[in-house]
């Protein structure tokens, strides 16, 4: 018998001839057709059978015989479109809650049997799917779209760059369903985790732990602390393809190296791939809260100094990725659906594992901390209260301000069909300020401590810092300080100003300026400082290189980098 899977015409209409047309893959809860021919061919002695994984059995939704039935159901069937005594043309209906993944395809017809391989992803096309999107621009940009943008820099000063996803590259299916396989929940019962592979839910949440390697054969691993001896600068990288191929080149071992928007980057590629639409997500002034109490503690010295180690955190931003799909686990009546929050960078463990969500951004929005997953610690990254401590020389505190406006700011993602920048701040919660947020905040709260927020009393000076033009790698800066009293009395006051190193990830390195005023603020008035920082002479410095070895070194090469210290990166030989 031979079998005509139909490969061009079937993953045409299924949107996965992008990915190959010399293969059948095919999106599940839409119909495909086959051809089978032989000599001859009895009609009524055609069964076709479909599995997938070890020990495949039909009790958990991994093996199948489709029944024969005059129209196509919400099952596996067929449907006998055509045929003659030599051939027949057969419609075939994945049901639209199958597993994903690759299935063995039998075809048998008395004595005579052919067996072919079948990939299924899910399918954002069918309104029976849990992936289903409805709008087909959304579709091309969150499924189909193998080029992106991602979004960096500062809250103020927004970069972005370009990045090749590269979700139809042809081994990048098999590298993904590879990326399932050796994931440890499917090491430790293949058969739960291919019965469980039917469920969006439960593969987004299985990619968010694989993408990076701090448990489990992960794809990245991640590195922070300026060392990338022995890998890649996670700046270098711009394409998901190369991280895939390098990961299953070296057997499933750790890709150095990754921070959040390359983890993120990678996520959105596999996810696409299986067909659950995706788009990355950038928050600015990003909260790291590592006690989960909404509440981000910040220290200062009575110099204006931060300390160098802190558990809570501020970063200049963070990048997740949003999953699109159906919450039936939280709610029947659809409260949950949508963009779901998931974050591969590995921060702090859900039940267990280095992963994060799906959190739905509906419940983020509304403060509904008690829902799965993980909305404790999303929440707080895009709308923790960031309380300001002041640290006395005899180690006392003193709590002086309650900022509950700062983090989470211009939270972006690339607008649909464009490569221009979408704000989707309000998605994630109401304006600053308004009751609705604080309702909203309050009920966080609650929800996770069971306690009302504790007000701290404002502050009656306010400042607030400012720049005339954006920053410019070896040129001076001009800021701008503006200091406002709130007080029915004149106040006398020494600021004490300082500029600290400080990493994306909101961790303060060296000081390296610092200055001190003394003032006096009227009642109720304002009042500026105009601060300029101020280059030091240049300087020369001779590098000198020794060969230790006894032989001499040839074509030697030595490459010049750094930040405000050179224009372009020098090499010579």
């Amino acid at each position: 018998m031979k079998v005509d899977l139909q490969c061009v015409k079937n993953n045409t209409d299924h949107h996965t001839n992008e990915i190959t047309v010399e293969r059948l893959i095919i999106r599940r809860g839409q119909a495909f057709s086959l051809i089978l021919s032989a000599e001859r061919l009895d009609h009524n002695d055609i069964e076709i059978t479909a599995e997938t994984g070890p020990g495949a059995c039909e009790q958990k939704g991994c093996s199948t015989d489709p029944q024969r039935c005059s129209s196509i159901s919400k099952r596996w069937s067929v449907v006998v479109l055509s045929g003659s005594p030599s051939a027949v043309t057969l419609s075939v209906l994945c049901p639209s809650d199958a597993c994903i993944g690759l299935y063995s395809l039998s075809a048998r017809s008395g004595s005579c049997a052919s067996v072919s391989a079948l990939t299924v992803l899910f399918n954002p096309w069918s309104k029976d799917d849990g992936v289903f999107l409805v709008s087909d621009a959304e579709r091309q940009e969150f499924v189909m779209n193998e080029q992106g943008m991602l979004y960096k820099g500062v809250d103020e000063y927004i970069t972005n760059t370009s990045w090749d996803f590269g979700q139809f590259e042809e081994d990048i299916v098999d590298i993904c369903l590879k990326l399932l396989d050796v994931n440890p929940k499917c090491l430790k019962n293949a058969a739960e985790d291919y019965s469980a592979r039917c469920n969006p839910i439960y593969i987004s949440r299985v990619v968010s732990a694989m993408i990076n390697s701090d448990d489990d054969k992960g794809v990245l691993m991640g590195q922070w602390d300026g060392t990338y001896i022995g890998g890649v600068v996670p700046s270098n990288w711009s394409s998901s393809v190369d991280i895939l191929r390098s990961w299953i080149k070296y057997d499933c071992h750790p890709v150095k190296f990754g921070q959040c928007w390359v983890f993120a980057a990678v996520m959105c590629t596999v996810l696409r791939c299986l067909g659950i639409p995706c788009r990355v997500v950038t928050n600015y002034q990003s909260a790291h809260d590592t006690d989960q109490n909404l509440v981000i503690d910040e220290y200062f010295s009575d110099y204006g100094v931060r300390p160098k180690r802190n558990l809570d955190s501020v970063w200049n931003y963070h990048v997740w990725v949003e999953g699109w799909m159906r919450r039936p686990d939280l709610s029947q009546a659809s409260l949950y659906d949508g963009w779901q929050v998931l974050d591969p960078t590995p921060q702090e463990r859900s039940s267990g594992t280095y992963c994060c969500g799906p959190a739905p951004v509906k419940a983020i929005l509304e403060g509904h901390t008690d829902v799965k997953y993980d909305i404790p610690f999303v929440y707080g990254e895009v709308n923790a209260d960031k309380i300001t401590w002041l640290v006395m020389a005899n180690g006392s505190k003193k709590k002086i301000l309650s900022d509950t406006k700062t983090v989470g700011q211009n939270i972006s993602t690339k607008a649909v069909g464009s490569d221009s920048r979408q704000d989707i701040t309000d998605q994630y919660k109401h304006p600053e300020g308004s009751m609705k947020e604080r309702a909203a905040y309050d009920e966080a709260v609650k929800r996770v401590t069971g306690l009302k927020e504790s007000q701290t009393p404002r502050p009656s000076v306010q400042m607030k810092l400012s720049l005339d033009v954006a920053p410019l790698n070896g040129v001076d800066i001009r800021l701008k300080l503006l200091v406002k009293s709130e007080n029915s009395k004149v106040q006398d006051l020494t600021l004490k100003m300082s500029a600290q190193v400080m990493r994306y990830t909101g961790n303060p390195a060296a000081s390296v300026w610092s200055h001190t005023a003394d003032l006096q603020l009227q009642p109720n008035t304002g009042t500026g400082l105009v601060l300029t920082t101020n280059q030091r002479p240049e300087m020369s410095a001779e590098v000198l290189f020794e060969n230790p070895l006894s032989s001499p070194l040839k074509n030697c090469s030595v490459t010049l980098t750094g930040s405000g210290l050179l224009n372009l990166l020098k090499q010579s030989k």
